[in-house]
């Protein structure tokens, strides 16, 4: 049994609509795969590696999370919602359910979701955790199925220029430089221990 790579991040938005905007016409994902009924749509960005997506919820009662920088320690609640790993089979799928049982933790699933089958568990913290087998292959992207279609999603897959501005300024080089952060004395060690090298 062996977990492949991340197959999605899900998270939570409350206007799907500028999400499309962000991830597909900014930064560049491919909008892959949609559903939406009662109220309720997810949708799927897919990156370059071809393999790893970021997905969303949207629903009535959905809020935006509170600002917060990555790695800065909050008690508020945050728009994360869980992540998937891929496994290459079902027969892999149904294996790491039998492992994670028999080592006492909890398995909800399989689930067949009509694209993959998915088991739902917790890690030790608490994190809620997916593992998928995709058994149907997207001949067509975006493939949605959505009570109430987005217009947005009718545009395509593809990032669709016109819709942010234009670079007008480049950073130079001389400008490329870097703040310190709190890794600089890892980073230190490493080198004088023989555990990294620069690239």
């Amino acid at each position: 049994m062996a977990l492949q790579c991340i197959n999605h991040l899900a998270f939570i938005t409350d206007d799907l609509t500028k999400t499309i905007r962000f991830y597909r016409d900014l930064l560049g994902m491919q909008l892959t795969a949609g559903i939406g009924h009662d109220g309720y749509r997810h949708y799927f960005f897919r990156m370059s590696d071809q393999a790893s997506h970021i997905a969303f919820f949207e629903y009535d009662g959905a809020s935006p999370m509170k600002s917060k920088f990555p790695g800065v320690r909050t008690s508020e609640p945050v728009g994360f919602d869980h992540v998937s790993f891929t496994v290459e089979s079902k027969e892999e799928l149904f294996s790491l359910k039998d492992k994670l049982e028999a080592a006492g933790f909890e398995v909800h699933g399989a689930v067949d979701h009509g694209l993959f089958w998915s088991i739902y568990f917790y890690d030790p913290n608490g994190i809620p955790l997916e593992a998928t087998w995709e058994m149907m292959e997207l001949l067509n992207i975006p493939a949605i199925e959505d009570d109430e279609p987005l217009d947005i999603a009718a545009e395509g897959a593809e990032a669709q220029p016109g819709h942010w501005p234009e670079v007008t300024r480049h950073t130079p080089a001389e400008e490329m430089v870097a703040s310190s952060g709190n890794g600089l004395p890892m980073r230190e060690s490493f080198l004088k221990r023989g555990l990294a090298k620069f690239k």
